[in-house]
């Protein structure tokens, strides 16, 4: 089965083919650094990042950039507002780039925590003002752009497929509309490539329109066809992005080179957050960090892949802590089989059971070629555990060679593919007999306070006990605890 992939410009699957034979080259929006990586940013980089391991897994050579913006990300995502980073900035009494370095390593931070494989190349939007500015002197050049006031717009009217990813043609977006504008546009739906910098504005490069600062779209495209080329295989990011940010990059990119800017869009599904949107004014922002207090990060990593990329993903308290019991069962499962090879002395292979455990390794990668489902993979995987413990309970005297071959499907397709396998369990956490007078009475204190519905504390305390290696099991009359080896 060939990998097929859902491309948001033709709304179909499409069977994959590469530029070039054996490479792909994959562009990613990063986040705009002026505070933590949220939820939302987890969902989308653990997808994307599963993404390219499956990709690298079938042996594709890929480049994979995705970019750290930390300028000219205005406020409400077009052309007005402030810009973000310096909105933030001012808050907190820092320097615009003190605040964007901090919350780029906190990002990277939350990201390797998450298993989440660097990407090759990280450019920064402040790094790349040359060939921002070179750009779009090119689509002014081409008369797709104008000057007005000190700032470079792009002319929507003058690409007659602006609209083809969101679906949002022109003509139907001027009927009926009421959209402010800035007076020097020649058109509401135009938007900045060059922005004019007032004289107080702390972020400001000399380009041949005067003191200014790059519009956010054009920031992807520049840093995109810079490393990729002119026309990318893979372009990903969230449902958000299509419009009108990778609506924009279609229209600048392709109006500048005259060749299609990306032959597969990427999408991700939305991320409720107990069944609302997150947002800050309804009190559900939940940080990765915050996460990660009360739940180790291969179970949020198993949490997001749980559902389809594509899919709606609600995040509620229950929904993460069924997800992490049931990786606590795959787990288990390895550390049975680990303990077992290590102690196996008998030889040969069993052919019968390697040829199941390949029938679900060939079932496995049919839903990964299948629009990276993981959904489905991961009951494959789960199934897959089942038969391994049944095996290893009916064959005491199995041989270390058959233990270690289903060892190595287990790493390829949880480890290396899903990242919710770790390499080597070991005994990081161990607790001492006097330790665990203290356990119960945490757990009885939790007790309390699910009683009186203080489930903040409540949380904290399982939090705690989760980042010392204790998972708690919740049945009807107690709770029962065990240590995570």
């Amino acid at each position: 089965m060939a990998l097929k992939i859902y491309n948001t410009l033709s709304r179909k699957k499409e069977e994959f083919r590469p530029l070039e034979e054996g490479r792909v080259n994959i562009y990613v929006c990063g986040p705009t650094v002026y505070d933590d990586a949220h939820l939302g940013h987890a969902r989308t980089y653990v997808n994307f990042d599963t993404l390219v391991r499956y990709l690298r897994y079938l042996n594709y050579n890929v480049l994979y950039v995705q970019n750290i913006t930390d300028v000219g990300h205005l406020t409400d995502d077009a052309d007005a507002g402030e810009d973000k980073v310096i909105k933030r900035a001012k808050e907190r009494k820092v320097h615009p780039m003190q605040l964007a370095e901090t919350y780029t390593r906190r990002y990277f931070e939350d990201m390797d925590a998450l298993k989440v494989q660097r990407p090759d190349i990280s450019p920064r939007a402040s790094g790349h003002i040359p060939e921002q500015i070179e750009l779009t002197k090119a689509l002014l050049n081409k008369e797709y752009a104008y000057e007005a006031g000190g700032s470079v717009y792009f002319s929507v009217e003058k690409f007659s497929d602006y609209g083809k990813l969101s679906s949002r043609r022109l003509e139907e977006q001027e009927k009926g509309a009421r959209v402010e504008t800035i007076s020097e546009k020649r058109s509401p739906f135009d938007f900045a490539l060059w922005k004019k910098a007032e004289t107080e504005h702390i972020l400001q490069w000399s380009s041949p329109w005067g003191k200014g600062y790059p519009g956010w779209h054009i920031e992807c495209s520049a840093m995109s066809m810079k490393y990729l080329g002119e026309t990318l295989d893979i372009h990903g990011g969230g449902l958000d992005n299509i419009f009108p940010h990778h609506e924009n990059e279609i229209a600048q990119s392709e109006a500048t080179t005259g060749k299609q800017f990306v032959k597969y869009w990427v999408h991700n599904g939305s991320l409720m957050v107990e069944g609302k949107k997150m947002s800050k004014s309804l009190g559900n922002f939940v940080t990765v960090r915050e996460v990660l207090e009360k739940y180790n990060p291969e179970q949020l990593r198993f949490f997001i892949l749980s559902a389809h990329y594509r899919s709606p993903l609600n995040y509620t308290k229950k929904a993460v802590a069924d997800a992490a019991q049931g990786l606590q069962g795959l787990h288990e499962v390895m550390r049975n089989l680990r303990a077992r090879i290590s102690s196996a002395r008998s030889s040969g292979l069993d052919q019968d059971f390697l040829a199941k455990a390949e029938k679900d390794k060939k079932s496995f990668l049919e839903a990964m070629d299948d629009d990276f489902n993981t959904a489905k993979a991961m009951g494959v995987l789960f199934q897959l555990g089942k038969s391994v413990n049944s095996y290893l309970d009916d064959q005491p005297e199995a041989s270390r060679e058959t233990l270690e071959k289903i060892d190595q499907i287990f790493s390829d397709l949880g480890g290396d593919i899903l990242g919710i396998i770790p390499e080597s369990f070991g005994t990081k956490h161990k607790v001492e007999v006097a330790d665990e007078d203290l356990i119960k009475l945490l757990i009885d204190i939790r007790q309390e306070a699910r009683a009186t519905k203080n489930w903040g504390l409540a949380d904290k305390i399982r939090g705690g006990l989760v980042g010392q290696g204790i998972i708690l099991e919740d049945n009807p009359d107690r709770t029962i605890w065990k240590i995570e080896r």
